[in-house]
């Protein structure tokens, strides 16, 4: 296995972390700690904690398509001769 360098390396870093704390938030248990402790003595309200969970999901999936993609360009933005010729054709830009 090689070493990633470069901006692959940053992803790489940031994949094991975001799998290390969605690692965490999958194995806490707010909403069994929750129903055995008063409202006023939450430390986090259990909707945030399985939203929090939701979005380290949506970041791995995120950086897990960066990392396959051949470059940041083909996830990022569509090229500027498609964009004016959806212009031209009387279609907004982002349409497909």
């Amino acid at each position: 296995m090689s070493t990633p360098t470069g901006d692959n390396a940053f992803l790489h870093t940031l994949e094991l972390n975001v799998r290390a704390e969605l690692t965490l938030a999958e194995t806490s248990q707010p909403e069994e700690e929750a129903v055995s402790v008063p409202i006023d003595e939450w430390l986090s309200d259990p909707a945030d904690a399985q939203h929090y969970e939701a979005s380290l999901r949506s970041l791995l999936g995120a950086v897990e398509a960066l990392e396959d993609a051949s470059g940041p360009a083909t996830i990022l933005r569509r090229p500027k001769c498609q964009r004016a010729d959806r212009r031209n054709k009387g279609g907004p830009p982002w349409a497909p």
